[in-house]
């Protein structure tokens, strides 16, 4: 993978042609997200449910490691490698936070013991990395040889951008029944499944056979929404750059400490009523800008879209969906509660 990834080098929408992501650049990139990974594993090796304190402490020493390391990207490369960077972490990140919604879903659905939440979310966020580096590769390979990829990858976006719109204007309950899940039905087909946790364990022995832990349900239902969220999430970074090392390094930074950031926003994620409506419009925003760099490449009088300007598209939609999501919660806290009983007039009259 790492060589195809390194030998892929196309064009990206709007800065240099060639990658910088040098092998030595790469083995190193891989060697630190495999040992944040490693961490990872060792914190949640004794299930125990997470602080607050301990989670926002996690959670700023993975936002910060990222943006050091965009800081001597800026220094290291220029100026504009370190725009891409930036708007591709923002883009991945804020894809990101709309997976754990599904993620909170899910465990809640297996009703997943709090202490072991931690190890569920890791294993999605294995799963994930190494989902997304091969989706990278393929992606860096076609885009090097098929200059119509971006015009793929922008239709794939803006079917998306629909769908989450769609989603979000609907209001629908976002319940899941896990009996009707395909993945959970197709291994139930083949595998016994315990009806109780055994702590980290994914198998238990069950007289003379092994039998499956709720926990590998869940998290083979985790590694199935992770494919699900390749496929939107590496088309997007491709809009920013087509560098496939910072497309691969955006990814994995956004990923990494998506344990910890669960217990952060588990309550403030239900609060951000809009944040499907501003997805949708990044999404959208990101596949109309490949479109148009797939048309600039065939009809060179077609704009494109800047990285910077794109930046600031991204940053200002979040920022507006954040006050109105905000806006939004407390004119509902102020409504009032239409379940309440009236108060009855009759007894409301004074009495002889």
């Amino acid at each position: 993978m790492l060589t195809a990834l390194s030998a892929a080098t196309p064009a990206p929408p709007a800065g240099s042609a060639e990658s910088i992501g040098s092998p030595t650049l790469w083995i190193a990139t891989i060697a630190g997200i495999v040992a944040l990974f490693v961490i990872d594993f060792l914190i949640t090796r004794r299930p125990h449910d997470p602080s607050m304190r301990e989670a926002i402490g996690w959670s700023a020493f993975y936002i910060a490691i990222p943006v050091v390391f965009g800081g001597w990207l800026w220094w290291q490369y220029g100026s504009q490698q370190g725009v891409e960077y930036y708007t591709g972490y923002i883009v991945e990140k804020s894809l990101s936070v709309d997976n754990l919604f599904v993620f909170i879903i899910l465990l809640s659905a297996f009703a997943v013991p709090r202490e072991l939440r931690q190890r569920v979310l890791l294993i999605g966020v294995g799963g994930a990395l190494v989902l997304r580096g091969i989706f990278i590769a393929l992606g860096a390979q076609m885009i090097a040889s098929f200059a119509w990829t971006f015009l793929l990858f922008g239709a794939i976006l803006l079917a998306t951008a629909v769908k989450v719109g769609r989603d979000a204007l609907s209001h629908t309950d976002h319940s899941i029944d896990v009996d009707q899940l395909r993945s959970v039905r197709l291994i139930r087909r083949f595998y016994p499944v315990t009806d109780t946790y055994a702590g980290t364990s994914l198998t238990v022995r069950q007289g003379r056979t092994r039998a499956l832990t709720p926990l590998a349900l869940v998290a083979v239902a985790i590694l199935g929404t992770d494919i699900v969220f390749a496929i939107d999430s590496v088309p997007a970074v491709y809009g920013i750059t087509g560098d496939p090392y910072l497309v691969f390094a955006t990814n994995a930074f956004a990923l990494l400490g998506l344990r910890a950031l669960y217990f952060v926003l588990e309550g403030a994620l239900a609060k951000l009523v809009h944040l499907g409506h501003g997805l949708s419009l990044i999404l959208a925003f990101i596949g109309v800008k490949l479109v148009l760099h797939w048309a600039h490449g065939v009809w060179p009088g077609v704009p494109e879209i800047p990285t910077l300007l794109s930046l600031g598209v991204i940053i200002g939609i979040l920022a507006v969906v954040t006050v109105t999501s905000v806006a939004a919660n407390k004119r509902a806290d102020a409504a009032p509660d239409p379940a309440a009983e009236p108060e009855d007039e009759a007894s409301s009259l004074p009495h002889a």
